[in-house]
C-alpha cells in the first residue's frame, strides 16, 4: 500500500478530528480512510491514534509522527508542483518594473526577443526607478539594482554592474582633477536619491577603508540617466552605473574620476512574489535574462 496515501489519510484524520470527515476531505470511503491507518500502524508497529465512540486524537507516538509526516508531505507535494512547473508552457501576461536607464539600455530588446520566443506570453513592462509594492500593485517580477532590503521576496542575481565617479572633461578643466576622496568636498556632487545610503556616498580608499562624502551639488534626481546627461553638461561630479556609461565615456563626453579607488559593486537581482515556485511565464524570463547576462561577461556595461 503507498505509504505516502497511509501517511495522507492519518494526517487528515488528525486535522478533521476523525474518518468521517477526513473522508469526505480525501473524497473517498471512510472503510478507505480506514485501511490507510491500519496499514500505517501495522507497518509501524505502533498505536498512533486513540479512538472512542466520541472522537479520535493522536497517541503522543502519534503526535511526534504527525510532525514528521507532515513536513515529509509537504515535499512530496513541492517536488509534485516543481516538476508541473517545470513543464508548463509560459502563457499569460508578464507584468514587470524595471529602472528606467537599465531597462532601456539592457531589458527592453531582451524582452522583445523572449515575447518572440514565446507566442503565448505578453508583456507589460513599467520603467520606473521607484521600488514597486510587487504583490500589492500586481507585478510578477521586478529588477532591482544594489542592496536587497529585508523582506520576503525571492531573488535571483543577474549579474553586477560597477559604480563609477565621472566627471566632463570641460568641468574638470575649469575646476580640476580631484586627487584624493577629500578633494571631493570642494567639487559639485550631484546625487542620486533612491540611493540605500541617502545623500551620502559610500567609498573606499585604495587601502580598502571605508569613507562617507556627503553629496551637496545643485542637483539631486532618481535617475541616472538624468545625472549623466548633467554630468556631460558640466554640471559636477557623479557616480554613474556603468551600464549606463558605456557610449558617454567612449565617446569621450565623459572621463573616470579617481581611477585608483575600488569600484563600487552594483548587484542586479530579479525579485519575484513568496512561493517555492515561481509561475512559468516568471521562471522562463528569469531564466532568459540570466543566460543571457551570463555571456556578458562578469561586470555589465
Amino acid at each position: 500500500m503507498d505509504r505516502l496515501a497511509q501517511m495522507e489519510a492519518f494526517i487528515c484524520v488528525v486535522d478533521q478530528g476523525g474518518f468521517t470527515d477526513a473522508s469526505r476531505k480525501l473524497s473517498i470511503s471512510k472503510s478507505a480512510v480506514s485501511k490507510h491507518v491500519s496499514a500505517l500502524e501495522a507497518r509501524l508497529g505502533a498505536r498512533l491514534l486513540n479512538r472512542t465512540t466520541r472522537r479520535v486524537s493522536p497517541t503522543e507516538i502519534g503526535l511526534a509522527y504527525y510532525d514528521k509526516a507532515t513536513r515529509v508531505l509537504s515535499e512530496a507535494q513541492d517536488a509534485d508542483a516543481m516538476v508541473s512547473s517545470m513543464q508548463s508552457a509560459p502563457r499569460g501576461e508578464l507584468r514587470l518594473s524595471v529602472p528606467m536607464g537599465f531597462g532601456l539600455s539592457h531589458i527592453s530588446g531582451l524582452v522583445a526577443d523572449f515575447l518572440l520566443e514565446h507566442p503565448d506570453v505578453s508583456a507589460q513592462m513599467m520603467l520606473d526607478d521607484r521600488f514597486v509594492e510587487l504583490v500589492s500593485e500586481g507585478f510578477d517580477l521586478a529588477i532591482r539594482i544594489g542592496e536587497l532590503p529585508d523582506s520576503s521576496l525571492r531573488a535571483r542575481k543577474l549579474g553586477e554592474g560597477i559604480g563609477l565617479l565621472v566627471a566632463s572633461p570641460a568641468y574638470l578643466e575649469k575646476h580640476g582633477m580631484p586627487q584624493t576622496i577629500d578633494d571631493l568636498s570642494d567639487h559639485e556632487l550631484l546625487h542620486y536619491s533612491n540611493l540605500a545610503s541617502g545623500a551620502f556616498w559610500k567609498l573606499q580608499t585604495p587601502n580598502g577603508q571605508e569613507r562617507q562624502i556627503r553629496a551637496g551639488g545643485k542637483l539631486t534626481a532618481n535617475n541616472g540617466e538624468a545625472l549623466l546627461r548633467a554630468v556631460e553638461a558640466g554640471l559636477g561630479i557623479s557616480q554613474v552605473p556603468s551600464f549606463i556609461l558605456r557610449d558617454s565615456i567612449e565617446k569621450g563626453r565623459t572621463v573616470q574620476v579617481l581611477p585608483d579607488l575600488p569600484t563600487r559593486p552594483l548587484s542586479i537581482y530579479a525579485v519575484y512574489p513568496p512561493g517555492r515556485f515561481p509561475q512559468p511565464k516568471v521562471r522562463a524570463f528569469i531564466e532568459f535574462m540570466a543566460a543571457h547576462f551570463k555571456k556578458q561577461g562578469p561586470v555589465i556595461w
